[in-house]
């Protein structure tokens, strides 16, 4: 029944769980559950039986919406967690070791390079590529590399990873895929149908919608192929079939490090989840009108978007995004002064540093979300002093224009 679904019925309709009939499962606001046995608890302990014995391993709340991700992503299986941040440690962590090595693509979240620093300390190095290509990526292989990694579309850079290709080097080598899906989400592409092993998405930004609450998911595709000779670790979960990596994350890391997801931000989640498509449509929608529209604007000194022909990557964004270009665009205003002069004559855009949300949002990445960065990673990064990153949200057009018109008069 769920394959014969479109997005929107499936939103609403797929994988939901009931037990009284409710509309949306109910927030489970409790630390531990009891069982009916002492020989019940040893067996959900044991994972021998279902059940649920403390929150910090799940909840009835949070795995409700971890079902609903799994079918909007077409994987086996997901883990939700406390932030975006916590999903993409918790995917890298749960096959990597000391000496081990990330290949990745340099035009990610600023955010995901700090932790890829961080990971340094525990032996773990990351290799960059400028492009996100598969001939970028094949150069830089090596006896180490365990994972490739990118953003589907770059943040801020707003590159389109051609997944399939990717993927297919990917598969040749071995390696595992890990495509963090957040800026296009599930209504764009889905990463695993192109070959990705692994999806992330902060649920932060468009799968909740209303910046009401941190969270990060993380969606197992159950396809690699685990080498026991390159990944010793997963051994003793081969028997979990495509449910090992899950099975493995659960059982050790996610468990003990507690970047559980509260059931409240997981309800809410939930209730978001159920507008993401409508929500979507609207905002590519808005968004591929307001960057035509900056293109006629002569202050400004560039304008990127994916949906426009004038990006670089616009044929790829062609060929693998359904139903729009995504939600963000990025405009140059020639200085900083300029670029802030700009943000701040703005009358409805928040200046707030988030994406994905229902109000449109602004933000001067360079001195903000970049501002620990080097100036050699905000170049790759395609991060300028001048830049202004925009998430395009559901107001009415024409009052956007206006607001942007005046604001950009200002300069």
């Amino acid at each position: 029944m769920a394959e014969k679904m479109k997005f929107n019925t499936a939103l609403l309709h797929g994988n939901i769980t009931q037990k009284e009939g409710e509309t949306l499962t109910p927030i489970y606001q409790s630390s531990a559950f009891e069982q009916e046995s002492a020989e019940k608890l040893e067996k959900v302990f044991a994972n021998t039986a279902q059940g649920f014995s403390y929150t910090r391993i799940n909840n009835p709340t949070v795995e409700a919406f971890e079902r609903r991700i799994t079918l909007l992503e077409g994987g086996v299986s997901t883990v939700a967690c406390a932030s975006g941040m916590a999903a993409i440690f918790n995917a890298m962590l749960n096959i990597l070791k000391s000496g081990d090595e990330i290949l990745s693509s340099a035009s990610i979240f600023g955010g995901t390079i700090g932790l890829f620093k961080d990971l340094e300390s525990f032996g773990i190095k990351t290799v960059y590529v400028k492009e996100a290509t598969a001939a970028a990526f094949a150069n830089k292989i090596s006896d180490q590399t365990k994972i490739i990694f990118a953003e589907t579309i770059g943040n801020p850079k707003l590159d389109v990873l051609d997944i399939q290709a990717v993927a297919q080097l990917a598969k040749d080598k071995n390696i595992l895929f890990i495509v963090d899906n957040t800026v296009a989400t599930a209504f764009l592409v889905k990463p695993i149908e192109l070959g990705a092993h692994v999806v992330i998405n902060s649920a932060s930004k468009y799968i909740n919608g209303s910046g009401n609450s941190i969270s990060g998911v993380l969606t197992d595709s159950g396809k690699f192929a685990w080498s026991e000779e390159r990944f010793p670790e997963m051994k003793p979960y081969k028997k979990m079939g495509p449910y090992g990596y899950t099975a493995k994350l659960r059982g050790n890391l996610f468990r003990n490090t507690g970047a559980c997801l509260a059931p409240m931000n997981a309800y809410l989640n939930s209730l978001g989840l159920e507008t993401l498509g409508i929500r979507m449509e609207r905002i590519c929608d808005n968004a591929a009108k307001l960057a035509k529209w900056f293109e006629t604007c002569d202050q400004l000194t560039g304008v990127n978007y994916p949906g426009l022909e004038t990006s670089p990557d616009h044929e790829i964004a062609k060929k693998q995004f359904k139903n729009g270009y995504g939600g963000m665009i990025t405009i140059r205003a020639g200085s900083k002064e300029k670029a802030f002069s700009i943000i701040n004559n703005l009358k409805y855009p928040l200046k707030v540093a988030n994406i994905g949300d229902t109000k449109t949002l602004v933000i001067h990445p360079s001195s903000t979300i970049y501002a620990h960065s080097s100036d050699a990673e905000k170049e790759n990064a395609g991060l300028f002093d001048d830049l202004i990153r925009i998430s395009v949200g559901i107001e009415d057009i024409e009052d956007l224009i206006a607001d942007f018109n005046q604001a950009i008069g200002s300069i």
